[in-house]
């Protein structure tokens, strides 16, 4: 574990705070799962396996009162298949340090694209082209005060 001082920490800190204050009221059918602290602790801690998985272009959006799918979408990209695969093994072994339910995840025979299931976040991590194909970011957060770019 890195030292209180550490940039990326900061960074990390300053998303998660501005995620969960710009969050709107809960739609009128939640998800199930966990909210409160114990959420925004796992999306701290997948923010941290993200980047010390060096994981580029991290994008936390939040999706309160958009959908009832999920909390957050974090999308993030790795530099290649064996990357894109590594990153999301390391996601997984962090679910499962933090939840009795392990996420549901698809893609990692091809680690194109590894999506991340865990009911309150979900994360998508890409390949640098696949990800510039579906564009997801367009998708839920074009013109959006929950968006969040780490860099």
């Amino acid at each position: 574990m890195r030292s209180a001082g550490w940039p990326g920490l900061r960074r990390i800190d300053t998303l998660i705070q501005a995620v969960l204050a710009e969050a709107a009221p809960s739609p009128l059918h939640p998800a199930s799962g966990s909210t409160g602290p114990e959420a925004g602790t796992l999306v701290r801690t997948v923010l941290t396996c993200l980047d010390d998985s060096k994981a580029e272009n991290i994008v936390a959006i939040d999706l309160h009162g958009k959908t009832i799918l999920a909390d957050v979408m974090i999308i993030a990209t790795g530099r290649s298949n064996i990357h894109v695969g590594a990153i999301a093994e390391r996601i997984i072994g962090a679910f499962k340090g933090e939840r009795q339910k392990p996420p549901r995840v698809e893609g990692l025979r091809n680690c194109d694209w590894v999506l991340v299931d865990g009911a309150d976040i979900i994360i998508h991590i890409f390949r640098s082209e696949v990800r510039q194909f579906y564009n997801l970011e367009k998708m839920w957060s074009i013109d959006r005060p929950g968006e969040r770019r780490l860099g």
